[in-house]
């Protein structure tokens, strides 16, 4: 059997070497059009900002090791120019030579490669993408002999800010530009809220809700006519499938050039195969095809189609965009749907946010985590998780990640049993936390209200804020009265048990307990999830959005 693979990294590597060990006779070919047949393409920004700095770690595997290792023929530097499934073939270009290569299997695993729109004036600044190992050395040679002092980083997703940080702990100015409302596109915007303002508190200029129009010598200009200085772009706006050489195979593809294959990762024509960034697979929660360009997948895809090959037939059965980035200190987490997705799908769904620690309140060094998690009202199924916080954020993903994964519901994360020890967490874990709260939601003990909804709450109605008058002192939402929690009992006298009760805390856990004892008393009450402490990251952002929006276009200060 000859197999031709497609592009190496960790679809095409991982491919290879899976088939090798099923089958020591098979004649394997990896066709890769650039140097490097296996590289770190996760730790590339870190080697940009000095955290990697042996260039030879970034390359997972020579040519000649996997070679020596495993026996496989590795044509760096080859370039598959088009495929002919009828006859089997497909024609490569390596330097000047150009030839035509049979197979018996095809494999594809050309990834995906970064959008680069013909933005006027972009040829006038040092503008670059980041893909692979050549283009990390091109920044880092560039900011070594040029020493830029301030850099437009264009798209705001998981590439954009971990340079956005690299770039900046190389005392590099670094402004972000992102056309969307927030940050991140896997999360929603009441969870971005905590997200810019860290950013902001590090020193990187953050414009949100704006493109680059165009760009010249000295920076980009955005869509409302606002200059951004800088001396280097970094555009990272997002990734399409690597497929224009399938065009006129016959292959099937998808409305954004996706290959299209089925649950054992075979294309629309036989034997061959594709896999990793540039297919479209079912998504675990809505069964919709999706592009989840993730390393993770990509490597059990490789094993997938490595069995498949050699007519195992195992299924893949599907991906949920769990992913993880760190940002400076702070870390932003997800898996799953998140609620922009479900509403735009007219999906019936609930969330609750929870506050917690990373560790026992008593044991010194604990972080705090604001916990997303969204799940079907009725059943308390998880559909997906958000997480922002410091240490222990990777932990709780992963459990809620196999919760998505496995169709737990609330009290499947009651019930989980977890590792505690004081350093690590508390007896009742954040997960657990999180289960118990939508455990109260689904069987109606807790009424919940969102901060989107403020402006909603009817005029007739109280607004009760029952934390200590120390904690009020700090600020207040408009219009909310001062009860604390711990007098509550004895100044019900001072409620109307015939107007509707909203409630809010820091956190939410005080508004419960507070719930809990109006209801039993014939109130009927409201409470805020995530508490003050979600407004008060919103009212921070929203009026350092609106600082921008301010800004002179001439001298960057504030009107």
């Amino acid at each position: 059997m000859k197999v031709i693979i497609v592009g190496g990294v960790a679809g095409g590597a991982g491919t290879a070497a899976r088939l090798r060990r099923n089958d020591e006779s098979a004649e394997i070919i990896i066709m890769e059009r650039g140097q490097y047949i296996s590289y770190a393409n996760c730790g590339l920004p870190y080697y940009v900002g000095g955290v990697i700095t042996d260039k030879g770690a970034l390359q997972l595997q020579t040519p000649e090791r996997f070679h020596q290792r495993f026996g496989v023929d590795v044509r760096t530097e080859s370039e598959v120019l088009s495929v002919n499934c009828a006859n089997k073939t497909v024609t490569v270009r390596h330097g000047n030579q150009m030839c035509e290569e049979t197979y018996d299997k095809l494999v594809l695993s050309p990834g995906a490669a970064p959008i680069r729109p013909a933005i006027p004036g972009i040829e006038k600044n040092h503008v670059f993408t980041l893909r692979n190992i050549p283009d990390t050395y091109a920044i880092y040679d560039h900011m070594k002999a040029e020493k830029p002092r301030s850099c437009a980083v264009i798209g705001a997703g998981f590439i954009g800010l971990e340079m956005a940080e690299n770039l900046a702990e190389q005392g590099i100015h670094v402004s972000v530009v992102e056309g969307a409302s927030h940050v991140m596109p896997p999360i929603d915007m009441d969870m971005a809220h905590q997200v810019h303002n860290y950013i902001r508190s590090k020193g990187i200029r953050l414009y949100l809700g704006q493109i680059c129009t165009a760009m010249d010598e000295d920076g980009v200009i955005l869509k409302n006519g606002d200059k951004v200085q800088a001396d280097m772009v970094i555009l990272s706006i997002g990734v399409r499938p690597d497929t224009a050489f399938l065009k006129n195979s016959g292959i099937a593809l998808g409305t954004r050039g996706e290959i299209l294959v089925n649950n054992y990762m075979e294309t629309s024509q036989p034997d061959v195969y594709a896999l990793g960034d540039a297919v479209s697979v079912r998504h675990v929660v809505s069964g919709e095809a999706v592009l989840i360009p993730l390393a993770s997948p990509a490597n059990k895809q490789g094993r997938i189609v490595g069995d498949n090959l050699c007519g195992r037939k195992r299924r893949y059965e599907g991906s949920q965009g769990t992913s993880i980035m760190k940002f400076f200190d702070l870390t932003v987490a997800v898996t799953g749907e998140k609620e922009e997705v479900l509403q735009a799908r007219g999906q019936s769904y609930q969330k609750v946010i929870t506050t917690s620690a990373s560790q026992a309140g008593y044991y010194p060094g604990g972080e705090m985590m604001t916990v997303k998690t969204l799940f079907v009202p009725e059943t308390g199924r998880i559909l997906g998780c958000q997480i922002v916080g410091g240490k222990g954020v990777d932990k709780r993903i992963d459990d809620m990640a196999n919760a998505v994964r496995f169709g737990m519901t609330c009290f499947d994360l009651q019930e989980m049993e977890l590792a505690y020890a004081p350093p690590f967490s508390s007896a009742k874990d954040p997960v657990n936390m999180a289960g118990y709260v939508i455990g109260n939601v689904v069987e109606g003990l807790m009424k919940p209200f969102y901060i989107e909804n403020l402006d909603q709450i009817p005029d007739t109605a109280i607004r009760l804020d029952v934390r200590t008058p120390e904690e009020c002192a700090g600020g207040m939402m408009p219009g909310f009265i001062n009860i604390p929690l711990d007098s509550l009992r004895e100044r019900l006298d001072e409620l109307d048990a015939e107007r509707k009760v909203y409630i809010t805390c820091q956190i939410g856990l005080r508004g419960y307990l507070a719930q809990r004892i109006l209801e039993q008393h014939g109130f009927r009450t409201w409470n805020l999830v995530g508490g003050y402490r979600l407004y008060d990251m919103m009212q921070k952002d929203l009026e350092a959005m609106a600082a921008v929006a301010g800004m002179c276009t001439e001298c960057g200060k504030e009107i």
